[in-house]
Order: structure tokens, then C-alpha cells, then sequence
């Protein structure tokens, strides 16, 4: 019997949004404010996910000011398949509003969007048997309306529709036709903890809608299950005839209330059908892989040396990608960065990173920041939450942003010239607690103790000539989550500039 592990798309893959052509899968997921927007990913077994590209790729597709806030841009995709072309429908907060892209080839060109006249978010696709397309939506309850969908205009007015059990935030809305059946699957009870998936269906587009009798049908809520925070799923029928679900999940760890500093990542689960109802789950880290051929794509390489004319997709910035101040071609077989920010705390930063896939990794880098240049390596949640480690004029030193404090925590001189920086990131080797409550009674209670403590801990230094790892500082990592700091992302690792110009021999990004 085979087996796979999930999470399938680890590190910051939220709100995936799957479809089939014959015997391929394609998945979208969402992007925030990271550019370029809606990752792309194709796999032949449902387990093995290989990134193609990205949907809004270009500036005249996707553009977010450098004053929009963290974890605003691009929202919730929908990706689906109809009349030979692929579709992707999705919000750009603080951007276009709703917005709709086409490709005859999913790796691209996507074309440039059309906007569809509609509010809120997290808008979906679904054509009836007479052609029709209806967009549904969330905003004050779920909501559907017919669309042209070549140029987005309305025609008609938005419906209501089912719009949950009652919890809070009704979001994530997916439609389809199977049977003689159309379901209505959302999520509800926001994405934290409380994160369930729910099931309706009818006999027409807009219902009226049965509600499933055992809502919500998936939820990790008040359970003490590892993956929590399970929602926004999408619903695909495998080219065996078997039903699958991709969802999002997250991994928290360390003492209560636990922290998932990834972000929201992509599962798989096993849908049955039980009464004409897709019942989905469970979720399990290890579990029976589908019956379909096994189909691995050769590994992602860790190592980056910079000598391609082009970033690989897996890199990404805040808000912008910036060929001026981005270049591959300035310095051979380097990537170099021009500051346009003094500090990665201000609006137009520059910074270029790739996902933290791997709770325990090692990210290193070769800097020359010679000739007045100041820039490093960093880990990054957003403007107000990140740990970086950097170099200028002769000195490297480790800085730390948490909310509204920011503090140099370590410095240290060190000869001029190339300096390989680099941050470690462990869970299984954490900081002593920062707190210890110390429960009153016997000895033996007060010896144990309540510990309260982070759920990984991120080492940042400098290697040596021979090797070593000088480690400047040891840092809590329950400061880069979204338990502490908020919002719908996950961590990103990688290399910035905040004075001049710095160049970057060569990243690296592995497991421990």
C-alpha cells in the first residue's frame, strides 16, 4: 500500500483552488501582497506538486502601491477549466477589486484582467447546461450572479444563496454541478481555529439549498489533532473516477496557545459519497496515497547560484517585482539588489525570498555589500515582524523587528570582503521559556512548573572560513507567526538591500 505525506504543498499555499484535463492537475493558490500573483502548480497523482508559474505575472496584470498593508493583494483564487480554456477569477484587495484572467496554457501567457463588477471576495466559477456562468461570492453572506465572462459585466442583480449554519464569516464559496445535484461548499467560523467546511445542495444554480444534516463536514475545531485551521476546500473527481479535496491546514507547535509560523498550507484528503453527499476526510500527515501512477517531479534544487537570466517562480517580493533595482545582468552569476527603502520596516523595501517550506531548514548566502552597500538575509512575516542578519562596512550584525520595537541585538566586526550569512531555524531545540509560571503546592509542582514558550527557534550568524557557524543571536520564533503578528501569511526567506548596492553570490534554502 502507498503512502503520502501532507501537507502536499508545504509553506504558505493557502486557499487552493484545483481542476482536471484529463489526466493533469493544476492548483492555484493565493499570494497576498507577494508578487508575482497566484502561484500555479501541476501534478499527474494529486501528491506531487510541481510549480509552472504564476497567473499575474506582469504589471499590467498586477500592481499593489507599496503603501498597501501586509496581507492585502491578491485573495482566494478560483482556477477552473470550461470550453477548452482555463479560468482564473480572484480579489486584488487594495488592488482592481474582482478581477478574471483566461490562458489556453496554464504555464501562460494569462491574459490581462477583465474586472468584474461584483463586492467582497473570494468569487468562483461555475457554467450550467445552458452556458450560463454564475460567479459566487462572498460579502454579507454568500451571493451569486450570472456574469459575461469575456468582459466581466453583470446580468442581473446578485442573488443570496445558502450561506452557512450559522458560524461566523461564510467565505470560500465553490459551486458545482454533479449529478443532478448542485453543491455549495464553503467554509465558515473565520480561518483560525474555529475553520470548518460546510455543504449545501439543490436542484438548480441558486437553489433553494438542502443543508447537509451533520454540518459542518470538516473541521479540526476544539480537537487536539496536529493540522488545524482546516478549510477553504475545493473539489476535483480524479481521472480514476475517485473524488478528492484540496483544503488549506495549518502545522502549530510549541505551548499554547501553539504557532504555525508557515503559514496556511495545501492538504489532500479522500472524499466518499455517502446519500448523494462528497463527505470529505479525513486528514491525516501520513496517509493512503490515490490510486493513481506515481508521478514525482525531480526535486526543487535548495541552491540558487544565480547564473540563469531569469528568477526561478519559486522567488518572490512585496508588492512589486523591480527590474531596475533587481538584476540578474548587472554582476555575473550574481543577483543584485538595489535599495530603495532604508529599512525593511518602510514602505518599498526591497526584498526577494522564497517560502519557508520546512519547519527545520538552513538559509545561507553569500553577500558583498563592498562599497557602502547594507543588506543581508532575512525571515520575514511582514513590515513589523522579521529577524535579519546583515553586513556593512566591515561589521555584521543581527537586528530584530517585533510590533513596534526594533532593536540591533548583536554586532560584531568582521574582515571586509564576501561574508556567507545565515539563519537556522529548529523546532527541536527550543529557547528556554521566557515565562515560567510556578504553580503553588507540593515540590515536585513547583519544580515542573507551567513552561511558555515558542514553537521554534531561529539562529542567526555568520560562517567562518573554515565552516563554523558564528551564531550572533538566538531568537523566539512565535514572534513571525500569525498568532502574534496577525494576517493571512507565512514566512518568507531570503536576501535584501537598505543602503546601495549589495550583490548575492548564491541562496540556499534546505531542510535541516
Amino acid at each position: 500500500m502507498a503512502f503520502f505525506d501532507n501537507p502536499v504543498i508545504p509553506g504558505f499555499s493557502p486557499d487552493p483552488s484545483i481542476c482536471r484535463v484529463g489526466e493533469d492537475y493544476y492548483l492555484a493558490t493565493s499570494s497576498f501582497e507577494y508578487v508575482p500573483g497566484v502561484p500555479l502548480w501541476h501534478s499527474r497523482d494529486l501528491v506531487n506538486w510541481k510549480q509552472i508559474g504564476h497567473v499575474l505575472d506582469r504589471p499590467s496584470q498586477l500592481t499593489l502601491p507599496d503603501t498597501a498593508p501586509s496581507s492585502c493583494g491578491v485573495y482566494a483564487p478560483t482556477l477552473r477549466h470550461h470550453d477548452g480554456r482555463f479560468w482564473v477569477i480572484t480579489t486584488v484587495v487594495a488592488g482592481e477589486g474582482n478581477v478574471l484572467v483566461t490562458a489556453d496554457d496554464p504555464a501562460g501567457p494569462w491574459s490581462d484582467p477583465v474586472r468584474v463588477g461584483i463586492p467582497g471576495i473570494d468569487p468562483d466559477l461555475a457554467w450550467d447546461d445552458e452556458g450560463n456562468c454564475w460567479c459566487v461570492f462572498s460579502h454579507d453572506g454568500i451571493r451569486a450572479v450570472r456574469i459575461e465572462p469575456e468582459t466581466g459585466e453583470l446580468l442581473g442583480e446578485p442573488m443570496e444563496m445558502w450561506s452557512g449554519s450559522g458560524l461566523q464569516y461564510p467565505e470560500g464559496p465553490h459551486l458545482y454541478r454533479i449529478g443532478d445535484w448542485w453543491y455549495l461548499l464553503l467554509s465558515e467560523g473565520g480561518t483560525e481555529r474555529g475553520h470548518a467546511m460546510s455543504l449545501a445542495r439543490g436542484r438548480t444554480p441558486t437553489g433553494p439549498f438542502e443543508p447537509h444534516p451533520d454540518n459542518p463536514v470538516l473541521s479540526h475545531r476544539s480537537t487536539g489533532h496536529p493540522v488545524q485551521n482546516t478549510g477553504h476546500g475545493d473539489l476535483v473527481e480524479a481521472h480514476d473516477g475517485t473524488w478528492w479535496m484540496v483544503l488549506l491546514g495549518t502545522r502549530p507547535c510549541g505551548d499554547t496557545p501553539k504557532y504555525h509560523g508557515l503559514g496556511r498550507e495545501t492538504f489532500l484528503v479522500p472524499v466518499r459519497w455517502e446519500d448523494e453527499w462528497p463527505l470529505p476526510g479525513p486528514l491525516e500527515l501520513r496517509a493512503e496515497a490515490p490510486g493513481l501512477a506515481p508521478h514525482p517531479w525531480p526535486a526543487e534544487p535548495g541552491l540558487d547560484d544565480f547564473d540563469a537570466p531569469v528568477l526561478a517562480p519559486r522567488w518572490v517580493s512585496p508588492r512589486r517585482h523591480d527590474p531596475v533595482a533587481v538584476r540578474l545582468d548587472e554582476r555575473p552569476g550574481h543577483l543584485v539588489l538595489h535599495a530603495r527603502a532604508e529599512s525593511m520596516d518602510r514602505p518599498g523595501a526591497l526584498f526577494v525570498g522564497r517560502r519557508q517550506r520546512d519547519p527545520d531548514c538552513s538559509a545561507r548566502t553569500r553577500v558583498d555589500a563592498d562599497g557602502g552597500g547594507r543588506g543581508g538575509l532575512a525571515v520575514r512575516l511582514d513590515e513589523a515582524h522579521h529577524y535579519q542578519v546583515e553586513t556593512e562596512d566591515g561589521v555584521v550584525r543581527a537586528v530584530a523587528r517585533i510590533g513596534p520595537l526594533w532593536q540591533t541585538v548583536a554586532e560584531r566586526a568582521v574582515p571586509s570582503g564576501p561574508l556567507t550569512l545565515r539563519i537556522d531555524v529548529t523546532t527541536t531545540d527550543v529557547l528556554p521559556p521566557t515565562v515560567t509560571v510556578r504553580p503553588t503546592g507540593s515540590d515536585d509542582a513547583a519544580r515542573s512548573g507551567l513552561r511558555v514558550g515558542g514553537p521554534d527557534t531561529l539562529r542567526l550568524g555568520y560562517e567562518t572560513d573554515d565552516g563554523g557557524f558564528e551564531i550572533l543571536t538566538e531568537l523566539d520564533g512565535r514572534y513571525l507567526t500569525t498568532e502574534v503578528a496577525g494576517g493571512f501569511t507565512g514566512r518568507v526567506v531570503g536576501m535584501y538591500a537598505t543602503r546601495g548596492r549589495v550583490a548575492f553570490d548564491w541562496f540556499e534554502l534546505r531542510p535541516a
